[in-house]
């Protein structure tokens, strides 16, 4: 079979920021050739040492940092508490150690895009909840891989899960928020305008502007560590047919993730330009702390294996695009990665030493620049 570079797969499931993975309170903690690291492999991923996997088992999601650096939040379907599998994600903190669980969202719907506020008495996250209790349906399965463009909003919540704030209330799709190092912005995608676009609004869901305007999906937006710049993914459609079929997929709640590129702006929307043009799949994009390279996950130089699934590894790359660093080898999915706010460890989702297929776990490593 043959296999786009740009055409999603590893048997997972991309819905707006996130990727299916897995979590379980019982925490295996090694080094690298501990933790079934091959150990011809050591060296080839010699930015990480002490690689340390936190979950085990189920279906686990990103997993983002606390401004202190202590405590990490994701999404997950496994209860940390309970054990039982649940048909949609919840939101979760935890340590850095994976211990000390617990949900911190409703319960209900389906959440997606969790971070930390500046001084971590709060969180925020999007939740289908409002729209309905249950889970929303998934797509039906196509050749291509697509994902549900569910109706979310963005929410903020103490760390008890006390005191909801509602942040957005338009309809549709509201999600992929994160905020900025000094705490004052949120960056966000939504389809308010009729398009995939980048939106930012004040901490408090106040002052909400357009960033971009261009049509197609622009989304997955981090903040740079000088709070100045915003890195994304987007995928613009350059034919007559391509954009056809993306609007078709709009009308009807849907995305096809096809050939994402990595992408730059300053904070106000101004100065857009591409960082990565190979034609693969470019996505989860994350400024290093000298906020000029960037640490992405694409398939841009991992063929498919025998059963045509192509691997996802983490890149890195400086912010014109000059220099590439492969950071990962192992497994065939790696993304979602987040520098604490010192630098000096790496978390990230990754298949390596999954027992069963989709299982997605979160790692910490320490980073060796």
């Amino acid at each position: 079979m043959k296999i786009n570079k740009g055409k999603l797969g590893v048997g997972l499931l991309v819905v707006g920021c996130v990727v299916l993975a897995s979590w379980s309170h019982k925490v295996l903690a090694a080094e690298s050739k501990a933790s079934g690291t091959p150990a011809d492999k050591q060296g080839v991923e010699r930015h990480l040492t002490n690689i340390t996997q936190l979950t085990v088992g189920g279906k686990n999601a990103e997993a983002y940092f606390s401004f202190d650096g202590d405590r990490l939040i994701f999404q997950s379907t496994k209860d940390p508490a309970s054990g039982t599998i649940q048909e949609c994600y919840q939101m979760y903190i935890m340590d850095l150690k994976g211990e000390n669980a617990y949900r911190v969202s409703t319960g209900y719907g389906e959440t997606t895009c969790g971070f930390f506020y500046q001084g971590g008495r709060r969180v925020l996250f999007s939740s289908t909840h409002a729209a309905d209790l249950k889970c929303p349906p998934k797509p039906e399965r196509t050749e291509r891989y697509r994902w549900p463009l569910d109706d979310h909003d963005i929410y903020s919540v103490r760390l008890d899960g006390r005191e909801m704030q509602r942040m957005t209330s338009t309809a549709g799709y509201d999600a992929e928020a994160t905020i900025s190092p000094n705490g004052r912005k949120i960056v966000f995608t939504s389809v308010r305008d009729g398009d995939l676009d980048l939106y930012s609004m004040n901490n408090d869901g106040t002052g909400v502007k357009r960033l971009t305007t261009e049509v197609g999906y622009d989304g997955g937006a981090f903040f740079s560590p000088d709070n100045k710049r915003i890195v994304y993914r987007a995928q613009h459609p350059q034919t007559p047919e391509a954009l056809k079929a993306y609007k078709d997929l709009l009308a009807k709640n849907l995305v096809e993730p096809g050939n994402l590129e990595i992408y730059v702006m300053n904070a106000d929307g101004s100065e857009k330009r591409a960082v990565t043009s190979n034609g693969a799949s470019n996505f989860a994009p994350y400024f290093h702390f000298d906020g000029r390279r960037i640490i992405f996950s694409s398939n841009l130089s991992n063929p498919p294996d025998h059963k045509g699934r192509p691997a996802f590894q983490l890149h890195l790359v400086d912010d014109d695009g000059s220099v590439t660093d492969q950071i990962t080898f192992e497994g065939h999915f790696n993304s979602f990665p987040m520098f604490s706010p010192d630098g000096k460890k790496l978390v990230w989702v990754s298949d390596r030493n999954a027992t069963t297929r989709g299982e997605f776990n979160v790692f910490l490593a320490d980073w060796v620049p």
